[in-house]
């Protein structure tokens, strides 16, 4: 048995042992090295209600923030390195139109590079799918919005907006842009694990989007990507030999921004979601469906933990922080 597959079997059980104790249907665990030697396995219940199915290794996932990092960030940052983007400028550089009623407003001032390390003062929580349905006076809602400041959280705003300047950009909406190979906005109902029996739209849904504003916006670069183990490991592999990226966004990915963010990603601090036993040479990123991804550069590997935790309901404690530092753990419990 190789070393990897060794690993590998160690980092399983603490996902094996959560859906025999039903804190969640199902999960897939994939780890890839930086030559590219991968493994996959699947456990448990891709959906539950109303007609159960089997998860699958090659299950797609609702991968939530994972958006953020796989998606939204990779590109920023490539604008920034063609020059199109300044990091470092105010969104309204692209984004003119941002509380455009006042000119002094905090929210003119905010930059990329402070959305893509969360230091804004953006609220961490907005329901702005309570605020229609129109995708387009949802977008202008958003800018024209007198956001209330506060102290600097995580924040999916952030992001939203980084969505705008990309859409405004690339003159197309987040949808009509190509979501990167192995990746897409919805996938097939039956080939995808469920996640929430929604109450404001009245169904389990399974392969589209479960974020309730990336859905009335009718796409967003906070959330909305769907892959596959494969296709997250894929993408992790071209971080960690360089393909996947140029050299200056990779970098700019692994350079703290605070204690706790980079470019994107967040970086490892006490109690993070990838265990006790990373490298400092790590990035990961979760996501609110179950989903999670964590790159070590340092080591030389990667790893995505992808669950369906919130199937049928998110109003039930399946005990996700505890799995994804357990499971990061034991993939670095031999070094």
């Amino acid at each position: 048995m190789s070393a990897l597959a060794q690993l590998f079997d160690r980092a399983f059980a603490p996902l094996a042992a959560a859906v025999a104790a039903k804190r969640i249907p199902g999960g897939v665990l994939g780890i890839v090295d930086r030559n590219g030697e991968r493994m996959v396995r699947s456990i448990g219940s891709a959906q539950l209600v109303p007609t159960p199915r089997p998860m699958q290794d090659a299950t797609w996932f609702d991968l939530a923030s994972l958006t953020k990092v796989i998606f939204t960030t990779p590109r920023i940052l490539a604008l920034a390195e063609e020059g199109i983007v300044d990091l470092d400028a105010p969104l309204i550089s692209v984004l003119p139109d941002l509380r455009q009623y006042d000119q002094e407003a905090w929210e003119r001032k905010v930059t990329f590079r402070q959305c893509l390390g969360h230091q804004t003062p953006f609220p961490a929580v907005e329901p702005i799918y309570t605020y229609g349905r129109d995708p387009e006076l949802l977008r202008a809602f958003i800018l024209q919005r007198e956001w209330r400041a506060r102290d600097p959280v995580y924040s999916d705003i952030n992001f939203i907006l980084l969505g705008f300047a990309l859409e405004r950009l690339s003159g197309k909406t987040i949808r009509d842009m190509d979501p990167g190979p192995g990746f897409a906005f919805s996938a097939e109902p039956d080939a995808s694990a469920a996640t929430e029996d929604c109450t404001w739209r009245h169904r389990v849904l399974s392969g589209e989007v479960h974020d309730d504003n990336c859905s009335a916006l009718q796409g967003a670069g906070h959330a909305g990507l769907f892959g596959t183990a494969a296709s997250v490991l894929v993408f992790a592999q071209g971080l960690l030999d360089g393909t996947g990226a140029c050299e200056r966004s990779i970098a700019l990915m692994r350079t703290p921004l605070s204690a706790t963010r980079t470019h994107g990603w967040e970086r490892p601090h006490e109690g993070w979601s990838g265990g006790a036993l990373c490298s400092p040479g790590t990035i990961g990123h979760t996501g609110f469906t179950g989903t999670g991804l964590w790159i070590d550069f340092d080591r030389g590997k990667a790893w995505t933990l992808l669950t369906n935790r919130i199937h049928p309901t998110r109003h039930f404690d399946s005990e996700i922080a505890s799995l994804r530092q357990a499971v990061g753990d034991l993939v670095n419990g031999d070094c």
